[in-house]
């Protein structure tokens, strides 16, 4: 698949006319080539994404210290936050703002879902986040790929693993959120409950939360940044867009499926502007490294 096939290049054979202002600091990976940039992510997306990160790092930094008051940086975090009851007031805030995204992403997906005129290619076409028998296909290539037993799955719109990031908000949102809401209003829910919902209550949100947070501090950050050929950071979920080849390479199945239906010049879009890109830039790295720093200060505290 040549060049050729999507975008244009400068009179005389020169650079393409998409290079932009990120060209010249390909850092992350959606970056890296020569090719139109392809959107990928709307306005939405990233705005949810955005707002998920933030949640999650409030809840996170407010919630360790907490979970491991017996650790020896934990009393100098608490302090920085302001003391236990300050960090108690910006926990749930962070939490009541994890609420709103999540219920105000299941009210678009439902007035999506109602618009859509094909309401089955909606819930099962190649653009769906629901899994489907080819992701566990891909699973099983996937460690068929990396003992060499085979050729690296081909992903479409989103991998198996893209996928699992996105079902484990609902699962995180059920188990954590809704022990979160326990602990916060006791008095009401003990009406309804036994008092040892409330011990479990205790130990399910925090060993949950600390899962969560292992997972997407390790996993996804490996997955999604640290990997080779992401090094060392991809910032497509802030900038929306993407080189045709980070496309070409990373959903094959996508890019094929549009350059076959001539769809691709039509999401041709502007390389982001230096700003944005060196935006999207230092909050990702601010976002890996107190990713990391939070893991190794909770394995720190493990090992004591």
């Amino acid at each position: 698949m040549s060049d050729a096939s999507i975008g244009t290049t400068a009179p005389g054979g020169g650079r393409p006319l998409a290079g932009g202002a990120a060209a010249d600091l390909p850092l992350a990976s959606s970056d890296r080539g020569q090719r139109p940039y392809i959107q990928r992510f709307g306005p939405v997306e990233r705005l949810t994404h955005a707002i998920m990160v933030l949640s999650f790092f409030g809840l996170v930094i407010t919630g360790v210290p907490l979970h491991f008051s017996h650790a020896p940086w934990a009393a100098t975090m608490m302090g920085l936050l302001g003391g236990v009851g300050a960090a108690g007031a910006i926990h749930r805030f962070f939490g009541v703002m994890t609420f709103g995204y999540f219920f105000l992403h299941l009210g678009m997906l439902a007035t999506r879902f109602l618009s859509a005129p094909d309401k089955k290619a909606f819930l099962l076409g190649p653009r769906s986040m629901v899994p489907q028998p080819k992701d566990l296909e891909d699973v099983v290539g996937m460690f068929r790929w990396f003992v060499g037993k085979g050729p690296r799955p081909r992903f479409d719109r989103y991998s198996y693993m893209e996928k699992f990031d996105y079902w484990a908000v609902f699962w995180g949102i059920a188990i954590i959120g809704g022990s979160g809401l326990l602990l916060w209003f006791p008095i009401f829910f003990s009406r309804f409950l036994p008092g040892w919902m409330f011990n479990v209550a205790t130990i399910v949100h925090g060993d949950e939360a600390l899962l969560a947070m292992g997972f997407i501090f390790t996993i996804h950050f490996f997955n999604s940044n640290l990997r080779p050929e992401k090094f060392p950071i991809d910032v497509v979920m802030f900038t929306g867009r993407a080189r045709a080849e980070y496309i070409e390479e990373e959903h094959p199945l996508e890019y094929e499926r549009e350059l076959k239906a001539g769809r691709l010049q039509a999401l041709e879009v502007p390389a982001p502007s230096r700003a944005s890109y060196l935006w999207s830039l230092t909050l990702g790295f601010i976002a890996i490294a107190t990713g990391l720093t939070l893991t190794g200060l909770v394995i720190y505290a493990v090992l004591q």
